[in-house]
């Protein structure tokens, strides 16, 4: 089965919440990658997001991953209490 790869935007903060989630829902249904490879800043609504998909995707028998976190976004992804091993993590797995 082939994965979908979305390149997340530089700024993921409450400006950038509403089309991320937009971006994230038009893969509903494949199994999906997200790219955080330019990511420089990431709030704690962009990390909502994520969490929520994450959820949304294994309900629906789907994977949905997290790759390339620049220092930065796992610096903050951390502060936030996650890692980029578990930001993606819901339940058992």
């Amino acid at each position: 089965m082939s994965r979908a790869i979305l390149k997340l935007e530089p700024r993921l903060d409450t400006a950038r919440a509403s089309a991320l989630a937009t971006a994230i829902l038009d893969h509903a249904g494949a199994d999906l990658e997200l790219d955080a490879s330019e990511v420089t800043h990431i709030g704690a609504l962009g990390v909502q997001v994520i969490r929520a998909a994450a959820q949304s995707w294994k309900r629906s028998g789907h994977t949905l991953s997290l790759s390339g976190a620049s220092a930065d976004c796992a610096d903050q992804i951390h502060l936030l209490g996650y890692s980029v091993d578990t930001i993606c993590k819901w339940g058992d797995g």
